[in-house]
């Protein structure tokens, strides 16, 4: 049935009955209907007549049509969202996206950087554009952030937004838009449009309208990179479930079982790529954009209970990771809003937009949980439109609903606390481990001695130390004013570390004292006898 105006309906007829749209089949395989006529119409009722049998309650379709002239405004949608930025709204594909990057790079050459982080399975470079000052350097005590998009090839919506972002921060920032000339000031941010561009140029030829729900959403080679990653939540509750430990069982930095590092490994060449890429730089926060729903969720998105398949499954930093989530739901014009339509079945209300992974479904090896676990970086996952492969007409909606909330999140990467760890001279000490008291979760120093840990506004007993120093513990408060509490540490050698210095320096090794002690009883039974 079709409408203008929302009150009266006309069914759209053939011949002297009511036409009737067949569904589909099979669920990957769109269907093709036609009008028998053309019909001029702002909205669209569906009546479905029949279910395909042993079928859930499921339907998405898309209608095709085109612009009418419109001079007295008669057809004018007056809720319609329109954007005054100026910016390249249409698909991508990768050539494009890569001129894209060109054109961005060639705007603003000094603040930005096109690098790749690795090659798809079919050879395509992983390209990222770095945001910063300084490009292609880590500055001292300022912060790295990144997004990720695209690991699912089909979701495309995630794509164009990392493209507009990166137009858009290069225009504002030549415009001096003081909100992003500080952003990018006192941030290096990097971007990552396209981690699977081997599954986008499959949906790609689908388009919009013929593409599927899964048509280009794994790798070359079959494999889903959302959840590619190696599983270090079983790892690490195995190990508190111990009760025989003798020691404290590690919260941070696990080591990558061996197993998933050989060749054999059931790993796509991109996961790996990602892998190497925050092992190499500090990431603090990061967003992997997907599609599909309109929520974020964040860790842990595996159940520990291994008999269940939703839990609430909380990391130390439940608090922290609530607000990140909130903060990007919240500036978003559709996600907290309780009159929209909820997209398939889940309704997020309840919890503002956000969700914790685990409650709603576990995924075991998550790009979420293996950067809390494995590295300093807390990521999340934005869900950002109901529509996977939304139409190129769309986009500058899409950007709207998106953009300040792009931004918010970006911008969490200042909160909490930041600091240097040195020695007495000065020098920066890499690998310090910051341990906050009452959160079982604990950071690393990067390779200048320089640290960003995320907390909300509190106040907090915060750890440095160090193999080799004494350690040192400090009160450091987080106030509500955005912009981390700088909280440094001098750490002073150990007794038994200065001795070491000092037998080294002279050439000589240090006596084992275990070892001193065993030879004298010897020493003396002989003096006995």
């Amino acid at each position: 049935m079709v409408s203008n105006d929302s009150h009266t309906w006309v069914t759209v007829k053939n011949g002297s009955g009511d036409m009737i749209f067949e569904g589909n089949s099979e669920k990957e395989i769109p269907v093709l209907n036609e009008l028998p006529i053309p019909m001029v119409a702002r909205y669209i009722r569906i009546n479905p007549q029949s279910w395909f049998d042993n079928g859930s309650i499921c339907m998405r379709m898309e209608i095709l049509g085109c612009p009418l002239p419109d001079p007295n405004n008669y057809y004018h949608r007056r809720n319609e969202m329109t954007t005054t930025d100026n910016l390249d709204f249409k698909h991508h594909n990768y050539k494009e996206m890569r001129q894209l990057m060109k054109v961005v790079n060639e705007m603003c050459p000094n603040i930005t950087r096109i690098y790749n982080i690795g090659k798809s399975h079919q050879g395509l470079k992983l390209y990222a554009v770095e945001i910063s000052d300084h490009p292609g350097e880590h500055e001292v005590g300022e912060p790295e952030f990144h997004y990720i998009a695209g690991a699912h090839g089909n979701e495309v919506l995630g794509r164009e937004l990392m493209l507009l972002l990166m137009q858009f921060l290069c225009q504002e920032y030549l415009a001096r838009n003081p909100r992003i000339v500080y952003l990018v000031e006192e941030t290096r941010i990097h971007i990552l449009p396209s981690l699977n561009p081997d599954g986008y140029e499959k949906a790609y030829e689908g388009g919009s309208e013929l593409g599927g729900w899964s048509l280009g959403r794994w790798t070359h080679d079959g494999i889903d990179i959302n959840n590619n990653f190696p599983d270090l939540n079983t790892l690490l509750w195995e190990a508190e479930d111990r009760t025989n430990t003798p020691r404290k069982v590690p919260n941070h930095y696990i080591a990558i079982p061996e197993w998933f590092l050989s060749e054999n490994a059931t790993v796509a060449v991109e996961t790996r790529a990602v892998i190497a890429w925050m092992e190499k730089i500090p990431f603090v926060l990061g967003g992997n954009l997907q599609g599909g729903e309109l929520v974020v969720a964040y860790p842990y998105d595996m159940v520990r209970s291994l008999w269940k398949t939703q839990e609430h499954t909380p990391t130390p930093d439940d608090h922290v990771f609530r607000w990140l989530a909130y903060s990007y739901a919240s500036t978003h014009r559709l996600m907290t809003d309780a009159r929209r339509r909820v997209c398939h079945t889940e309704d997020f209300q309840k919890e503002d937009g956000t969700v914790n992974g685990a409650s709603w479904h576990t995924v075991a090896g998550s790009l979420n949980d293996f950067s809390y676990l494995h590295t300093n970086c807390f990521e999340l996952s934005i869900y950002v439109g109901c529509d996977k492969y939304p139409h190129e007409s769309e986009l500058p909606e899409e950007w709207e609903n998106n953009r300040e909330s792009l931004i918010v999140f970006m911008e969490q990467v200042h909160r909490g606390i930041k600091g240097l760890v040195r020695d007495v001279h000065g020098k920066g000490i890499p690998n310090a481990v910051i341990s906050v008291e009452g959160v079982n979760h604990d950071i690393r120093t990067a390779s200048d001695g320089d640290y960003w840990r995320l907390l909300n506004p509190g106040e907090y007993a915060v750890t440095a130390k160090a193999e080799g120093f004494t350690s040192s513990t400090r009160n450091c408060m987080v106030g509500y004013d955005m912009g981390a509490t700088r909280c440094d540490f001098t750490l002073g050698k150990t007794n038994l570390a200065r001795i070491r210095e000092i037998m080294e320096k002279f050439g000589k090794q240090p006596v084992s004292l275990p070892a001193r002690r065993l030879k004298l009883p010897r020493r003396r039974r002989r003096q006995r006898g």
